[in-house]
């Protein structure tokens, strides 16, 4: 099936989606480093730098899948908060995209601000817009005016383009991802493939992190960590765990653990010495202070980010179990993101963490493509069954009334 992927920084949700099967038919970025980093791993020749207001969607064809991750400093809690004030809203042209292509499902990104209160009626009205992408306003509505007759739409007596859409906000660490990352994910799928969207399971939990850690000690052991390094267990940790043993008494949690940034970089050499790795080189002068402390070496790292606002929690640091801190190289930052190994991202240090930083975690990209190619493919399938079925019945009918 193909996709289409808009807004793609990096590539990072473009190559989970990769994994889940689906083909890219063509990028659209306005960044010139991302662009390169685009280049450097998928089809160059499909990679259209610029404005995504100059590009043409009427030039694709057969577009399965819609997927992206609108800018989101308009809601980012860092930002200005200037929602759809904002020139940097690119949801219209999302919804644009969907409306021409008609695809059979749509996949969005942003972050967990917008679902602050301040923005509910603008997010509310995304939604719409995206549930009913050919229902247009007047040319001098306003988006209140046009949200206020979009409310007024029944879905079932509705015969333009609609799709049945969900969002949830969802934390990348429950999926496996070595990193805390709170992000709406928007899901929409086409209303006649009847198809019914659930965010994939939770596989990953907090409790069995600590129960590996304060109760079977199995986490230290698998990494051979000496006692004297290991996580001390203070006050409010030791009531946590206490709880967590009333409640599962000897049956330990069902899910695996969260993930930790000693899990993700086990086997990385230090960068400080000769490994020949070109993107895992070690950056000076990380300092921690109160408010910016980077990210425990035995935990899921902090949310990866760089941008305007900078890193105010050091999340672009690790924290050692001394108390020392480093910044996490390029390489480093890639297997906290969850990208293979051997992808490149362009730039120097700074630009290349921050395309990271603005990264969907390829593996949360993969998870949820996984999800959607079974459901749609599926249901393509079924309808495609059912196509044949009518066609033969028909032909059936109409022998028995030739011969009558």
């Amino acid at each position: 099936m193909k996709s289409l992927e808009i807004f793609s920084g990096a590539g990072g949700l473009a190559k989970g989606l990769e994994l889940a099967g689906f083909e890219h038919s063509a990028f659209v970025e306005f960044n010139e480093d991302a662009c390169a980093s685009l280049r450097r791993n998928f089809d160059p020749e499909k990679v259209f730098e610029g404005n995504i207001k100059n590009f043409d969607f009427h030039q694709l064809s057969e577009i399965d899948v819609v997927a992206g991750g609108p800018p989101c400093q308009p809601f980012s809690l860092g930002g200005k908060h200037g929602a759809n004030a904002d020139n940097r809203d690119m949801f219209p042209y999302a919804i644009n995209a969907i409306e021409i292509l008609s695809p059979k499902a749509f996949v969005f990104e942003n972050v967990k601000g917008l679902l602050r209160e301040t923005f509910s009626d603008y997010f509310r009205y995304i939604l719409l817009r995206l549930t009913f992408p050919d229902a247009h306003s007047g040319l001098k509505a306003t988006w209140q005016e046009h949200f206020k007759s979009l409310k007024n739409i029944e879905y079932d007596r509705y015969d333009g383009i609609k799709y049945k859409v969900k969002h949830a906000l969802v934390n990348a660490a429950d999926y496996g991802v070595p990193q805390c990352r709170e992000r709406v994910v928007i899901v929409g799928i086409r209303s006649d493939l009847n198809a019914t969207w659930e965010f994939p399971a939770q596989t990953h939990s907090e409790e069995k992190l600590l129960w590996d850690k304060f109760v079977t000690g199995s986490y230290w052991e698998g990494h051979k960590v000496p006692k004297a390094q290991r996580e001390p267990s203070h006050n409010g940790l030791s009531t946590r765990v206490r709880s967590l043993q009333d409640t599962f008494g000897f049956f330990e949690p069902e899910l695996k653990p969260w993930r930790t940034i000693r899990d993700a970089l086990k086997g990385v050499p230090d960068p400080r010495i000769k490994h020949g790795i070109t993107d895992h080189i070690f950056r000076d002068l990380a300092r921690a202070y109160p408010g910016h402390t980077g990210s425990g070496y035995d935990l899921p790292a902090k949310t990866v980010k760089a941008g305007g606002h900078g890193v105010p929690g050091g999340e672009n640091m690790i924290r050692f179990h001394d108390g020392s801190v480093r910044y996490f190289t390029v390489f480093e930052g890639k297997r906290i993101q969850t990208f293979p190994d051997d992808y490149r991202i362009t730039g120097a240090w700074t630009e290349a963490m921050r395309q990271i930083g603005n990264a969907v975690p390829v593996l949360l990209g993969q998870r949820i493509g996984e999800t959607l190619f079974q459901k749609i493919s599926v249901q393509g399938r079924l309808k495609k069954g059912m196509r044949v079925r009518d066609k033969e019945s028909l032909e059936s009918r109409a022998e028995v009334c030739a011969k009558a």
